[in-house]
């Protein structure tokens, strides 16, 4: 499932440009004009990463960012400022309203795009740190007698795989190796080997062929 970018501007222009830039790389790209707009499709498709001009109508890149920020939903999401604006008092603010890359326009598009990139795998690697830490510090045990929940699954001694391992662990079960599935999940390979670390740990499994017949016996997927 490719990662959705938000990309708000009122240049028409631009936002077809980053649009068709960042699908080229097989990301989901979401478009708004303004930031109220952006705010709106923020919470209802809830993405993976903004990338957001600052002076817009209605409600510049700012507002909208620190609006962002004091959802506790979005406070780990990626933000690139993309504007105009570039004096260093520019990009204080920028940074102080909670941007963590600030950008000039003009831009070059294989820059934006290793940015993307760079931020993605960054934030990933930090969700999923702190979803590790939770689940050591909460769900030591081993999983027994998964039950399915809206394709999470939760046992019954309160242990659960989620949504993510999900993904994990359906092309695992395909045979792909880490790095596959690593490039399929836009994640980094590392992050797929703690999945699969957790997957085995939560299953009681030494390997992967003991993992894919614990699936298959319980009928996890």
């Amino acid at each position: 499932m490719p990662l959705q970018i938000l990309v708000t501007d009122d240049d028409f222009t631009i936002r077809r440009l980053i649009k068709d830039c960042l699908e080229l790389h097989g990301y989901s790209v979401i478009l708004a004009s303004d930031g109220e707009e952006a705010l709106s499709l923020a919470n209802k498709y809830h993405p993976h990463l903004l990338i957001s001009d600052i002076k817009m109508p209605n409600k510049d890149g700012y507002h909208l960012v620190k609006e962002l920020r004091e959802n506790p939903n979005f406070r780990l999401l990626p933000v690139i400022f993309l504007t105009h604006k570039n004096t260093t008092e520019d990009k204080i603010h920028g940074y102080q309203a909670g941007g963590d890359i600030y950008l000039a326009k003009p831009f070059q598009p294989n820059e934006l795009t290793a940015i993307v990139r760079h931020l993605l795998e960054k934030t990933q690697i930090i969700q999923s740190e702190l979803l590790f830490t939770e689940i050591n510090h909460n769900y030591p045990q081993p999983v027994s007698n998964l039950i399915t929940n809206n394709r999470d699954k939760i046992a019954e001694n309160n242990i659960y795989l989620t949504k993510r391992e999900i993904e994990v662990l359906e092309l695992l079960i395909k045979g792909l190796s880490n790095l596959k599935i690593a490039n399929k999940l836009y994640l980094s390979p590392k992050t797929i080997e703690k999945y699969v670390s957790s997957l085995l740990k939560k299953t009681n499994s030494n390997n992967r062929t003991e993992l894919a017949n614990f699936v298959f016996k319980n009928k996890i997927l």
